[in-house]
């Protein structure tokens, strides 16, 4: 008995530290960034790096990181590896994470409202309002991450309009259409930038916190 007693409490250690595998490989701002933009499309360390704002030789480390706590994976294409997460599970975990954080860190929802505050009359939608709007066909939804996430996945309906695009593009919206800007989601708050732009343009604009993972997260309950 005693022999199993010990064998169990054995197993138990050595579980939470392949536990703990997981816990340092995101206690990274930067890995986690990955992670995140990695949610959106698989890309190259190239785009990875553009995306970040960081040397491919640091993006690489990460990736590395990323790689050994099984978190990413890696094809090969020609000479490029193209990096993904290593399961749809991950972009669940990253949901939680991001409510966990928000509900237990003050400092997020302060961050948040000072950089929304600074803007003019920023509306947001909660992703029940703006369902409710699509389905009565009265709004368009703009999307508002490069063509790539956008071609990859993206809300039903929604029209490709990448933020770097906006000023050029937004002629083509009917000027009585009420426009709902999204993008990557709860990290991302370019959709009050395009918002913003939007209003000074005599639109009828809101913005939508979450993105495609969250509206297929509230859509298809897990």
């Amino acid at each position: 008995m005693e022999g199993s007693l010990a064998s169990a409490k054995i197993l138990k250690e050595e579980l939470y530290k392949q536990l703990a595998r997981i816990g340092k490989c995101l206690s990274s701002d930067k890995r986690l960034e990955i992670l995140n933009v990695l949610s959106q499309s698989p890309k190259t360390v190239e785009k990875l790096a553009v995306c970040t704002g960081m040397n491919m030789a640091n993006v690489s480390r990460h990736l590395q990181i990323l790689l050994d706590a099984k978190l990413v994976k890696f094809t090969k294409k020609g000479t490029y590896a193209i990096y993904s997460l290593a399961d749809p599970e991950v972009i669940d975990f990253m949901s939680s994470l991001w409510r966990i954080s928000e509900k237990q860190l003050p400092d997020i929802a302060k961050l948040k409202d000072d950089f929304l505050n600074n803007l003019d009359g920023i509306q947001t939608l909660s992703i029940d309002e703006v369902m409710e709007k699509v389905n009565n066909e009265s709004i368009v939804l703009v999307d508002l991450r490069p063509k790539e996430e956008f071609e990859m996945g993206h809300i039903s309906g929604a029209i490709s309009m990448p933020m770097e695009e906006l000023d050029t593009l937004m002629s083509e919206l009917p000027k009585d259409a009420e426009v709902i800007a999204y993008c990557q989601g709860p990290l991302c708050v370019y959709s009050a930038l395009a918002v913003q732009k939007l209003k000074q343009k005599g639109y009828k604009a809101y913005r939508m916190d979450e993105g495609i993972n969250e509206w297929q997260g509230h859509i298809m309950p897990h």
